[in-house]
């Protein structure tokens, strides 16, 4: 059942890659989750009460996720002042794979295991990438499935840190 499931991810991953654009949604509540980073340590969406939090579905064996990396990683530097607060949940992945593509890579935003439960608060996941943008009154704005170019992406991004 999970390769059946994993197969489809990426099917759908690969097609979704080419269609991506950030779209909007009825700004409906976030889900509340916690999940452990890393390091085996609880994150919490309670932690980031108030600020714009950017959230990524992701794999470390996803190649349109991989290709966006760089770009969230420039948009956390750039705009972590404004309160942009990125987050990558990555699913179908092991810790010790995503620990290494993390330090790799120089990723400077938070990252968490995902899980099921996760996913489904969040009304299911597609495809990978699939990202969210959540306002500082923590309700989800915008959806995306599939990669985006970092430059159209932020032009979405900043009217919610304004």
């Amino acid at each position: 059942m999970k390769t059946l499931r994993l197969v489809l991810v990426l099917a759908i991953s690969f097609t979704a890659a080419a269609l991506s654009l950030a779209e909007p949604v009825p700004a409906t509540p976030a889900p509340v989750w916690t999940l452990q980073d890393l390091d085996g340590k609880e994150v919490s969406s309670a932690q980031f009460k108030g600020k714009v939090v950017v959230v990524d579905f992701w794999a470390t064996w996803c190649g349109p996720c991989r290709h966006e990396i760089p770009g969230y990683i420039a948009l956390q530097k750039k705009y972590a002042k404004d309160g942009l607060v990125i987050v990558g949940i990555a699913v179908s992945d092991k810790v010790a794979s995503v620990r290494a593509f993390v330090a790799k890579q120089g990723v400077n935003y938070k990252v968490v295991m995902g899980n099921d439960t996760v996913v489904e608060a969040f009304g299911g996941v597609e495809g990978i990438p699939t990202t969210f943008i959540i306002d500082r009154e923590g309700k989800i704005r915008e959806r995306k499935v599939g990669s985006e170019d970092t430059a159209e992406y932020e032009k979405t991004l900043v009217k919610y840190l304004k």
